[in-house]
């Protein structure tokens, strides 16, 4: 009888062990979306030449740099490594949030791009800068202004309950404001095309800006 109870327990042992284990980690890893355009489909306001090296070399190597961080800062024993990491984790992060909604950002003048209707974000443009136009030359002097690398934004600052322009350095996400337009002025966005004239990119890239998709931000972010 005794024999027969040592058997059970033996046997019991494994799936007992299994029950209480701590389940196994399972990073999802990010990819690269798909642009919900042809690569030409934003000219003559932003290459096919611009738009290709931007989306397959440049935002891949964010998702490839934020999957590396991410899992060497799950596998890391010390917590002084985990800290090491955190500059990877924001950069090549900030990166892959930034062209994520950027891609979405951008829209084809022949399918609505640049058109900014009648509404409610034209309505809170139009309160907090004066003019569709005003606003444009503010974010556009701003944005320029950036020395070195980084975005544009056009922000929801739900404190005040108004629309702000904040610029941000390098690939740091936007996180003191809800972005509602994000625009790139790092050099692989416009160079090959406008060489060193930001203004000109800048200038030409309300012709493909998606204020559709703005709005649809802005609802949300003022619910």
């Amino acid at each position: 009888m005794l024999n027969m109870l040592s058997i059970a327990k033996s046997a019991l042992r494994p799936s007992l062990a299994r029950a209480f284990a701590a389940p196994a980690t399972r990073m999802s890893l990010h990819t690269l979306p798909d642009l919900p355009y042809a690569y030409n489909a934003l000219e003559p306001y932003i290459s096919e030449a611009i738009m290709k090296l931007h989306h397959t070399k440049h935002h891949q190597t964010y998702v490839n740099g934020l999957n590396a961080a991410e899992q060497s800062y799950a596998q890391s024993p010390s917590v002084r490594e985990k800290i090491a990491l955190q500059s990877a984790l924001k950069f090549n992060g900030g990166g892959h949030i930034n062209h994520s909604l950027f891609w979405k950002n951008l829209s084809p003048a022949n399918a609505d791009g640049g058109n900014l209707s009648d509404g409610p974000l034209k309505k809170a443009i139009e309160r907090d800068f004066g003019s569709v136009e005003e606003f444009k030359k503010k974010f556009n002097a701003a944005t320029a202004a950036i020395q070195g690398s980084g975005w544009g934004w056009l922000g929801y600052n739900s404190t005040t309950d108004m629309l702000e322009i904040v610029t941000t350095a390098n690939q740091d996400p936007l996180l003191s404001h809800t972005p509602i337009i994000g625009v790139d002025i790092w050099e692989h966005a416009f160079y090959l095309q406008y060489q060193n004239v930001k203004v000109d990119y800048l200038t030409a890239i309300w012709n493909v800006i998606n204020f559709k998709e703005a709005e649809q931000r802005l609802a949300e972010a003022a619910k």
